[in-house]
């Protein structure tokens, strides 16, 4: 990939949310954990819940900490290295986006404090309501940035106003109850939790290892193994979900995720391994399983899938219809200022203005599109096909990740069931192993989902090319150097914070009110 403005303002904001990234599905899982722990505290009254509920929330703490200042340099991403998308799009993505800085910064974040600093002034109740909200801040925190994401996938709720050259609202509930956003949400919460269970589990099961804080320990496994497979069913059932509508609202992305050259018959199979080769356009050594893409793209046995040769056809037919829209809106652009647009212009605009963003992908190669050749529309609609090969991959990487965590979680709940959990040491030590496995799975699926999506800013809206802002390739060099820089020092500090707060362990209970209460009348463990 050449190294222009484009491609460094890509690789800095893939290399910043990528690492944001590895911090939001720990505090999104840690939110929920500690509010379940703590729920069992209120209920019982037994000390070495709220002991649990402190520790996993000191792991919270810090994970949260990193995490929300990540957070912010990607949202200035936005105005520095994406200026051209920010103000085309800036009515209906600024929203969202807008709202979850709200969540994040005054509503999550003061429930954060009231969490660690409320224990000894505020009631056992209250404390809980405010663990439970900080929780239920996280998630929605994450519902808004999936939602403009989700646009960003699926633009529906908005319009092109050819007087202002700007996309605008038409349906802010479209917006918001965007099927796309919807299912990315619950697929990205629930592989979050997944995420939180794996690495109490893996961390519960290294102390059991080491015979310490087997109380703690074994309590935590339980509470893990339990939520862990509950979530783990759920990612695999709302990852069907966004199947489905990727095979719907992108087919690009779902053809190059199975390297599906040519359009499969009903029902279609699935492809297990292979070696896609894009300059030949084929998969090489494919393995397939039968009718199961069928399933799980159209759920039906009678819809074909199309494939990238067919779509890459169909390309060409939306260049032309978008080269009609651009040439009614350069003579929208050329009347008097104030003046009516004819009504027949408006509608020749209007019939073909859903496929301008294709007429835009002729940018890379003529200033004026409507003076484009057949050749250069044959290379535009070629551009439509997203790097196969990665895509392919990172998809089956996410997935067989995904398949680990549902049996592992599930050997744990029974091993908790049979109250079993001091061995045998070889499981132990396979969760332990299994810790990092939840972040592969979830950075190679966003990589599937942004990947997958070129060249695209705003599917079929707005190139990836035009989004950028007018900066010099050497200055967007220089920030990348600089963040990477930064941002390594911040994963060193992280880490380090990290293993020490689990080396030290869980502090010793500190409750005044279960203090006062004499041996012989205090709960049995």
């Amino acid at each position: 990939m050449e190294l222009d403005i484009v491609a460094l303002s890509r690789l800095q904001f893939a290399l910043t949310a990528l690492y944001h990234f590895l911090f939001v599905p720990l505090t999104l899982g840690l939110s929920i954990l500690v509010a379940i722990m703590e729920t069992v505290y209120v209920m019982t009254g037994r000390p070495i819940w709220r002991q649990m509920t402190k520790f996993w929330g000191v792991l919270f703490g810090i994970n949260f900490a990193i995490g929300v200042s990540t957070g912010i340099v990607m949202e200035f991403q936005f105005g520095m290295n994406w200026s051209y998308y920010s103000h085309y799009v800036g009515d209906i993505f600024g929203a969202p986006l807008a709202i979850e800085g709200l969540m994040a910064f005054f509503l999550e974040a003061t429930f954060v404090g009231l969490f660690f600093f409320g224990w000894d002034r505020m009631s056992r109740v209250g404390h809980l309501m405010v663990t439970w909200l900080m929780a239920l801040g996280t998630n929605f925190s994450a519902l808004w940035i999936l939602i403009a994401n989700g646009w960003m996938q699926n633009p529906v709720g908005s319009v092109f106003n050819p007087e202002t050259m700007r996309m605008e609202v038409a349906s802010f509930y479209d917006v918001l109850m965007n099927p796309v956003a919807q299912a990315k949400f619950v697929h990205t919460v629930s592989a979050g939790y997944v995420c939180g269970a794996i690495f109490v589990l893996g961390v519960s099961a290294w102390y059991v290892l080491k015979g310490r804080h087997l109380e703690l320990a074994k309590r935590s496994m339980t509470v893990a193994a339990s939520f862990g497979l509950a979530a783990s069913l759920s990612v695999v059932v709302l990852g069907d979900e966004s199947g489905y509508l990727t095979s719907e609202h992108q087919k690009m992305k779902m053809a190059a995720i199975e390297a599906m050259w040519e359009t499969e018959p009903p029902p279609a199979s699935f492809t297990i391994i292979g070696f896609p080769d894009q300059a030949a356009r084929e998969t090489h050594y494919a393995v397939h399983i039968p009718w199961v893409m069928g399933l799980i793209g159209t759920r039906s046995l009678d819809t074909p899938i199309m494939g990238i040769n067919e779509l890459t056809q169909r390309a060409e037919g939306f260049i032309r219809n978008g080269v009609v829209a651009y040439d009614a809106l350069q003579k929208i652009r050329a009347l008097p200022r104030g003046s009516a647009i004819p009504a027949d212009l408006r509608k020749t605009f209007e019939d073909n203005g859903k496929d301008l963003g294709y007429a835009l992908l002729l940018k890379r190669y003529v200033d004026d599109p409507r003076q484009a050749t057949p050749e250069q529309i044959l290379k535009a609609a070629n551009d439509t096909v997203p790097m196969v090969a990665p895509v392919f991959w990172l998809f089956r990487i996410m997935v067989a990740c995904g398949l680990v965590f549902i049996p592992l979680t599930a050997v744990f709940f029974v091993q908790s069931a049979r109250r079993r959990l001091e061995g045998p040491r070889w499981l132990l030590w396979l969760a332990v192993l299994a810790i990092p496995l939840p972040w592969i799975a979830i950075e190679a699926g966003w990589m599937v989902a942004e990947l997958g999506r070129q060249p695209w800013v705003i599917e079929g809206v707005l190139p990836t090319a035009l989004g950028v802002s007018s900066l010099g390739a050497r200055t967007v060099l220089m920030t990348i150097i600089g963040f990477t820089a930064l941002y390594l020092v911040l994963i060193v500090i992280e880490m380090k914070l990290m293993l020490r707060a689990i080396r030290k362990g869980p502090e010793p209970d500190d409750d005044p009110e279960v203090a006062l209460v004499p041996a012989a009348l205090a709960p049995a463990e």
